[in-house]
């Protein structure tokens, strides 16, 4: 676990450091994820011990938006004063998710053709 923990730790770093050395627009979290997925497509997948650890992180995963809602209730004033852009960004980009998912989704299904049978549970396309 030690090992997983650190392999993701270095990859964020790694996404800070070209983030702010290139002074680019993207989250270094962002980029470190990125070029984790790269590494992990390029070679042969994740170990068994970081699939591990990763599944122990996102199943407490809530436990992460403790500080963003102590933020939120800092800047409830904010919140209140400018409720209608937020409540309608939130809208518009939900609807938007769902319509790219929604595509994304038929693209694979015709993809794989009519009547092919769907990919056994935990197994990808």
């Amino acid at each position: 676990m030690l090992a997983a923990l650190t392999q993701l730790l270095i990859f964020q770093l790694i996404g800070e450091v070209l983030a702010r050395w290139l002074d680019l627009p993207v989250p270094g979290p962002v980029i470190g994820m990125l070029l984790l997925f790269a590494t992990l497509v390029l070679g042969d997948g994740p170990s068994h011990e970081l699939q591990s650890t990763s599944q122990g992180i996102l199943q407490h995963l809530s436990l992460l938006f403790v500080p963003a809602g102590t933020g939120v209730m800092v800047h409830f004033h904010r919140l209140e004063a400018e409720w209608l852009p937020i409540v309608l960004s939130l809208v518009v980009s939900t609807l938007l998710t769902l319509a790219v998912t929604a595509l994304v989704m038929k693209a694979v299904a015709a993809r794989r053709g009519p009547g092919a049978p769907a990919a056994p549970r935990g197994e990808g396309v």
